[in-house]
C-alpha cells in the first residue's frame, strides 16, 4: 500500500510547485452577487448563476413544494421506480422548448455528455472535437472506442479536410459556448459542412442554455438552427438556470437509445423530483422575465468598455463569460488573490483545465449584479494592477 500513498504524495507535491494545486471554497450564503466565505462577505465574479436564478424566490418555493409532493430522494434509477411525473412533466417542457420530439434527464451535463457519445459511437467510427471541447466531451470520445481526432479550435478549414478523408459514420462535437474562453462556435456553418459530409453534429449549449436566443433557447436558437441540422443537444440546468441537472434533447430514436443503452442513465439513481420541480419552473422563468438577458448584455457592455479604458486585453467575445488572460499560473493566483483582499471574488483557471501558458481570470457576469458592483469590480481591478498582469 506504500507505493499508493508515495504515488499520491508526489502527484500532489508536483501540482503544488507548479502553482496548480486546487482548493475548494467553503460558502456560507446561497449563491449570489454577494456571497459569505470565512465570515466575510465578497462580491462574487466567478459563478456560472449567469441569470441570477438560482436563489430566486419562486425557485425556492418550486423546490419545497416539490419536496412537499415527492419526498427528497427518488429512490431508484429511472427504469426501476424512480421516474416521477416531475421528471416525465420537465422532460416534456424541454422538449417543447428546444423544439425537439423528446428530452432525457441526467444527473450532470458530464455523465449526459458520456452517455450520448458512448450510445452513438461504435469502433470504427470518428469523432471530431474542437480542441477546447469540455473535459467530459473528450472523455467520452477517448472511451467510446471510436477514433478521436481533434481540429484547431473553430477551425472550419482543418476540420473540412479531416472530414474529406474520412470514410464511415462520423460524428462532430462542440460546445456551443466554451466555457473557459467564452467565444461561441460558429455553428450555422458547422452544420452546413457536417451536412454537406453526412456527419452528424452535437453540441454541448451548457453554456449557452438560457442565455443566447430570443428566447434563451441558447446557442442554436441564436444561430437560427433547428433538430435537423444538429441532431443531438445537449445543455445543463445548472448554470443560467440555477437549478441542477443536464438533458439530452433529439428525436425519439436517439432518446430511446439512450434509454437502453446509456449506462450512466439505466444505473444512477435518477436527479430529486423536486429539482425536477424547480427545474420547471426555472423554464417558466425564462419566459416571464426576459429582463434578465437584456440586462445581462448591459452590464456585459459596460465591464467591457470599463474594461478598454483601463487597458486590459479582453477577448472579443460578448457573453458573461470574460476570459483576462494572464499566462503564467503563480502570477494568476497573486492577481486572484489580491482581488479577494479587495472584497472580489474571482477564480484562476490554470492547466489542466486550460493549455499550458494561458492561466486566467475567468470573470463571469450575472442579471443579478448591478452596475455599481460592476464598476467596484472595475476598480478592483485597476488598483490590483490587473494591467500589469496581463498577458
Amino acid at each position: 500500500m506504500s507505493a499508493f500513498r508515495e504515488r499520491l504524495a508526489a502527484s500532489l507535491e508536483a501540482r503544488r510547485a507548479q502553482h496548480l494545486y486546487r482548493q475548494r471554497l467553503v460558502l456560507e450564503s446561497p449563491q449570489g452577487p454577494l456571497v459569505r466565505l470565512g465570515g466575510r462577505e465578497l462580491l462574487n465574479f466567478c459563478s456560472n448563476d449567469y441569470l441570477g436564478l438560482a436563489a430566486h424566490p419562486r425557485l425556492v418555493e418550486a423546490l419545497q413544494q416539490g419536496a412537499r409532493d415527492y419526498g427528497v430522494g427518488s429512490g431508484a434509477s429511472h427504469l426501476v421506480c424512480g421516474h416521477s411525473r416531475a421528471h416525465q412533466q420537465l422532460e416534456e417542457a424541454l422538449a417543447a422548448f428546444t423544439g425537439r420530439p423528446r428530452a432525457l434527464l441526467f444527473g450532470s451535463g458530464f455523465a449526459a455528455n458520456t452517455a450520448a457519445l458512448a450510445v452513438l459511437l461504435q469502433p470504427g467510427d470518428t469523432v471530431l472535437q474542437d480542441r477546447l471541447n469540455h473535459a467530459s466531451l473528450l472523455d467520452g470520445g477517448l472511451h467510446s472506442g471510436a477514433r478521436l481526432s481533434r481540429f484547431p479550435h473553430n477551425d472550419l478549414d482543418a476540420l473540412a479536410r479531416k472530414l474529406g478523408r474520412l470514410s464511415g459514420p462520423a460524428l462532430v462535437v462542440v460546445d456551443g459556448v466554451f466555457s473557459m474562453d467564452g467565444d461561441v462556435a460558429p455553428l450555422a456553418p458547422l452544420a452546413a459542412l457536417c451536412q454537406q459530409h453526412d456527419a452528424w453534429l452535437m453540441v454541448d449549449d451548457a453554456h449557452g442554455f438560457g442565455v443566447l436566443g430570443q428566447r434563451g433557447a441558447g446557442s442554436l436558437e441564436a444561430a437560427g438552427l433547428g433538430g435537423s441540422e444538429v441532431p443531438v443537444l445537449m445543455a445543463t440546468l445548472g448554470k443560467a438556470l440555477g437549478c441542477g441537472g443536464a438533458f439530452v434533447a433529439g428525436s425519439d430514436e436517439l432518446i430511446e437509445a439512450l434509454i437502453q443503452f446509456a449506462r450512466n442513465y439505466v444505473y444512477s439513481t435518477a436527479m430529486p423530483p423536486a429539482l425536477a420541480v424547480a427545474g420547471r419552473a426555472a423554464l417558466q422563468l425564462l419566459s416571464d422575465e426576459p429582463w434578465r438577458r437584456e440586462y445581462l448584455l448591459q452590464l456585459i457592455a459596460r465591464f467591457r468598455r470599463g474594461a478598454a479604458q483601463l487597458g486590459l486585453p479582453l477577448a472579443e467575445v460578448g457573453g458573461p463569460i470574460q476570459p483576462l488572460m494572464i499566462g503564467d499560473a503563480a502570477r494568476a493566483l497573486a492577481l486572484s488573490e489580491a482581488l479577494r483582499q479587495r472584497g472580489v471574488l474571482v477564480g484562476a483557471i490554470r492547466p489542466p483545465t486550460v493549455p499550458a501558458g494561458t492561466a486566467r481570470l475567468r470573470i463571469t457576469l450575472t442579471a443579478g449584479h448591478s452596475e455599481q458592483q460592476v464598476d467596484q469590480l472595475l476598480g478592483a481591478l485597476e488598483q490590483a494592477g490587473a494591467a500589469r498582469h496581463a498577458a
